[in-house]
């Protein structure tokens, strides 16, 4: 075990005697923890890598906690070692679980654009704005594993019980179209344990060490994965911080720390305060606007690196006058210290406010590299292709049959796709499997006809190569 380990750290690493939280405040190594626990586990315990798994909130930090692991174990991650987000094991689950779900192994998974055009089409109503909130609702709902009869029951007012409604009929569709939504891929899961116990058997078998990063950010959904995976061994080590939880608008719920202690009597502890990041005065300041939190459990950062420098506050006119001081800021410094501009970061609340840092900078010729923007995902490009792929894995995905048949543009229209629709709707069929349905005829003209008939014999081809 390394060195530069300190005593709790150590201490979380080597506790196998049941559940345990790890309270990591910022900067305290968290990751060092679990990465390091993970080879305990391998070299020490003798746990086979394929019955652990490690469980983050993003692609990114798994894929740097793999790096790190590969390093600690001598350059090669272990074979069969599970790191990934909570989503990405619930895909995993469900692609193997599939039957019991009620779907086929190459469902779709529908992204947050695709869930609000669903909702849209349900509710008969084009506007965006109104199917995005009736969207988050039902995501709500999902994430706090409330059923539509049961958010029927709780609706007390009309918003709510249309929501109720469309969360309904939004669920039908999501089945007959065999996709499921992100918020399925923790939900579904969680069912499936609770509704067939040789199946969550077999998984607690088959994951017998659970590792959880960031666990403060965990819905209840979330929480009720982990319980039933981890049993009655409870064999996991959280690792969260009540004071990082701000997550609490896309579900997260800190109560889920509080649920802990309750759930497991036994539960040990382990507080990491020591931080390897910052300056004393940046915990000074972090320390004291943290001590006005609503406070789960009691903790204080500190650090063995010196004061630093004074943290400075500007109040600026308004976001013109922020920009340009931000950027002449950056070049006086540079002039006076003789840095690089590489050693700058900017960071701010919202993209909105991005044009304007820009064209400042541009303005003082200081060199840039934008960070986040626009997902590579979200082009309208890489959309389309992600729609021709999905379709040919699955011909019941009925958004990847509309957007797929009309790109490129085969001069197949809006009343084209609404008779096949209807038709489709009237057969309680897919739209890819109404195309060769002799009864089609009645409902195309024969121009209509050969055009959708020729796209879906192309899908086939494609399929078969």
């Amino acid at each position: 075990m390394s060195a530069l380990l300190n005593a709790p750290q150590r201490e979380a690493i080597r506790y196998l005697d049941g559940p345990c939280l790890v309270l990591a405040g910022a900067g305290s190594g968290k990751t060092r923890v679990i990465t390091h626990k993970i080879a305990h586990l391998i070299n020490e315990c003798g746990i086979s890598p394929a019955n652990i798994a490690a469980i983050t909130f993003t692609n990114k930090a798994a894929k740097e906690m793999q790096e790190r692991v590969a390093h600690i174990m001598g350059g090669r991650a272990p074979g069969g070692l599970t790191v990934c987000t909570f989503h990405a094991l619930g895909v995993r689950i469900i692609r193997q679980e599939a039957k019991h779900c009620g779907l086929k192994p190459q469902f779709s998974i529908l992204d947050a654009s695709d869930t609000v055009q669903i909702v849209s089409d349900v509710a008969g109503d084009n506007d965006k704005g109104i199917a995005k909130q009736m969207q988050w609702q039902i995501s709500s709902w999902k994430n706090a594993m409330i059923t539509p009869e049961e958010a029927a029951q709780l609706a007390d007012n009309e918003i709510a019980s249309v929501a109720a409604r469309l969360y309904k009929e939004y669920e039908r569709t999501l089945r007959a179209y065999q996709a499921v939504d992100f918020d399925d891929l923790i939900s579904l899961p969680v069912r499936l344990f609770d509704e067939h116990p040789e199946v969550r058997e077999r998984w607690q078998n088959k994951l017998r060490y659970l590792l959880v990063d960031e666990y403060q950010d965990t819905n209840r959904a979330q929480y009720r994965l982990l319980k039933l995976l981890s049993g009655v061994r409870g064999a996991f080590t959280a690792v969260g911080d009540d004071d990082q939880a701000i997550y609490a608008w896309r579900g997260a719920d800190v109560e889920n720390l509080k649920l802990l202690q309750q759930d497991y009597p036994k539960l040990k502890v382990i507080k990491l305060e020591q931080n390897y990041r910052s300056s004393r005065r940046i915990l000074e300041a972090a320390n004291t606007v943290i001590a006005n939190n609503e406070k789960l459990f009691d903790k204080r950062l500190w650090s063995e690196h010196g004061q630093g420098e004074q943290i400075v506050v500007t109040n600026c006119r308004d976001a013109e006058h922020e920009a340009e001081w931000v950027a002449t800021k950056i070049a006086a410094h540079k002039f006076e210290h003789r840095t690089r501009f590489k050693d700058y970061a900017i960071l701010y609340r919202g993209n909105h406010q991005a044009r304007l840092i820009e064209q400042q900078l541009r303005n003082h010729r200081i060199p840039y590299v934008m960070s986040g923007g626009q997902s590579f995902f979200d082009k309208a490009e890489i959309r389309d292709l992600i729609a021709w792929l999905r379709l040919l894995v699955n011909e019941d995905d009925d958004l990847a049959f509309i957007r797929a048949i009309t790109t490129p543009r085969r001069g197949i229209g809006a009343a084209t796709i609404e008779a096949l629709g209807a038709y489709a709707g009237h057969r309680h069929t897919s739209l890819f499997a109404a195309v060769f349905e002799e009864g089609l005829t009645q409902h195309l003209n024969a121009k209509q006809l050969q055009g959708v008939q020729e796209f879906a014999a192309y899908i086939n081809r494609l399929q078969y190569r």
